[in-house]
């Protein structure tokens, strides 16, 4: 197993993926049974504790095929959007409903149970990139498949992709810092990166590591900084920032506990200060 990144490999020891046997080692294999977010997102933690780490998150309306349940209600599965492997809540999933017809392009939406947005308190919120089943428009609400009603503007049908990420990423700017977290409400440096590309329709992997592999080409030495434009991703150990223009980077960062804009200049120092050099500049196509 030592050739398979863990976070992309459903495989432990005593269970895997049906589809990796012979691939990998392990007690058992398992066909994968598919559910679907339902909650407004749900946690992707490293063990199946509410304590443990969040590697990252769900958003409602995507696909999880899960290979494992626990009494103590989690599931052991895999993000179907970008293939990430952890242990979520398993009251956060249930069965596949139609297809998605509508992603939620607001930074932030509520989620109301009538038409009515002063007499009924919202029921949810939804952060950017969850999806939806609408099925018709209601003067300026879309109705759900439940029945529930959201703001159409906020909304944008599945298949939009947004002309500018880096005009998406904007938008995050004093949202919290959050290890692991891809929402709204809290955000991580490569969360960030992905979210938005995904908004862009770009496939973008979910850690930093893997994005400094598969996206884009170098476009500078770490020494050379000068011919830098927007949309460029740098790239420290453990760390993606975006470049805003050739003066400013736009990141999630535990310095400010939030995704902020700062200088370019400011920003390497202060990260060479703290023992990190540029490991890369990647140029998106």
């Amino acid at each position: 197993m030592s050739a398979f990144d863990p976070r992309l490999t459903p495989a432990r020891p005593d269970l895997a993926a049906k589809h990796l046997e012979g691939k990998v080692s392990a007690e058992r294999f398992v066909d994968g049974t598919v559910l679907e977010v339902f909650e407004a997102e749900a946690p992707v933690r490293r063990a199946p504790q509410f304590n443990a780490q969040l590697d990252t998150e769900a958003l409602k309306g995507e696909r999880v095929t899960v290979y494992e349940f626990t009494d103590e209600g989690w599931c052991w599965g895999q993000l179907d959007a970008d293939g990430f492997v952890g242990w979520l809540p398993r009251e956060a999933l249930a069965l596949p409903g139609p297809a998605p017809t509508h992603k939620v392009a607001a930074l932030r939406t509520l989620v109301f149970p009538g038409p009515s947005i002063k007499l009924s308190p919202p029921v949810e919120a939804l952060s950017l990139g969850c999806r939806l089943v609408i099925r018709r428009v209601r003067d300026d609400l879309a109705v759900t498949q439940a029945g529930d009603c959201v703001p159409i503007r906020h909304l944008a049908p599945i298949d939009a992709k947004e002309d500018d990420f880096v005009a998406v990423a904007e938008r995050f700017v004093g949202v919290p810092y959050l290890w692991g977290g891809k929402t709204s409400f809290g955000l991580d440096c490569s969360g960030l990166v992905q979210v938005a590309l995904h908004a862009a329709g770009v496939a973008c992997p979910r850690d930093s590591d893997m994005q400094e592999g598969a996206l884009g080409a170098p476009v500078a030495r770490a020494a050379d900084l000068s011919n830098l434009r927007r949309g460029d991703l740098v790239f420290w150990e453990g760390h993606v920032a975006i470049v805003r223009d050739p003066a400013t980077l736009l990141h999630a960062n535990a310095f400010h506990m939030a995704v902020a804009v700062e200088p370019l200049a400011e920003a390497v120092r202060r990260i060479a200060a703290a023992g990190s050099e540029i490991t890369a500049v990647k140029r998106l196509g």
